[in-house]
């Protein structure tokens, strides 16, 4: 086990080496790869509390990854919201769980977060291809379940305070933000341009991030009404 551990802990070094990261963060990273060998799709981080759940009229499921999962409920006071985000998972991960995280809650909208940690290769390398495949099926399957679907962007990043586009080039959100926008206007869908609202130039407004990845307090405030307006449209459609 201590064999296989070190292995892991030589790949991520190498695969993480242009962030710069400490021991400290590595072994963190290392623990949370050991978890996802355990449950690749993440199908434990909520099944418990879903199972507690009643149902509710207007629920919308915020679907994503870091950057949906850090966003916190005071952002929406009073709304039924639930928040489904897992950090690192890839657009693969959330297809797994889907019927799980957002099917089975039965939301009326749901609003899909993803792409940031594909063009990053935190789970191996993934196409661009690969990745609409993977959003295309989510939407397909919400559709089936009468459940309205928002896309969002990719947010962009910064290196404002470590190495963030060596992983994650603008050139490649761009190209899969260009993608998301044609392929929502192609079957009615919303699009969350959360990229545009974020975007300093070509890069991550530094005030409104707190690490060139994941936006800060005021990034979420500038996300919010944006969010709300989209599933505002979502119902009205």
């Amino acid at each position: 086990m201590r064999f296989v551990g070190a292995l892991l802990l030589l790949a991520l070094s190498f695969r993480l080496s242009a962030q710069e990261l400490s021991r400290e963060q590595l072994e963190t990273a290392l623990e949370a790869y050991r978890r996802i060998l355990l449950d690749w799709g993440g199908l434990t981080r909520y099944g418990s509390e879903n199972a507690e759940l009643k149902p509710q009229p207007g629920r919308v499921v915020f679907l994503g990854d870091e950057i949906t999962e850090n966003w916190g409920p005071e952002f929406f006071p009073g709304k039924p919201y639930l928040n489904r985000g897992i950090t690192r998972q890839t657009v693969a991960q959330m297809l797994v769980r889907f019927r799980q995280d957002v099917i089975s809650l039965k939301p009326a909208v749901v609003v899909i977060q993803a792409g940031t940690n594909d063009l990053a290769s935190v789970m191996g390398p993934s196409t661009e291809g690969t990745m609409a495949d993977h959003f295309m099926s989510m939407v397909e399957l919400a559709k089936q379940h009468h459940i309205k679907v928002v896309l969002s962007s990719v947010t962009p990043v910064c290196d404002c305070f470590t190495k963030m586009t060596a992983r994650r080039p603008v050139g490649k959100i761009l190209s899969l933000n260009g993608w998301l926008k044609s392929y929502a206007a192609r079957n009615g869908i919303p699009y969350l341009d959360y990229y545009g609202a974020l975007v300093e130039g070509r890069f991550f407004k530094q005030s409104l991030t707190v690490d060139g990845l994941l936006p800060n307090a005021a990034g979420y405030a500038v996300m919010a009404p944006l969010a709300e307006k989209a599933i505002a449209e979502a119902i009205a459609r």
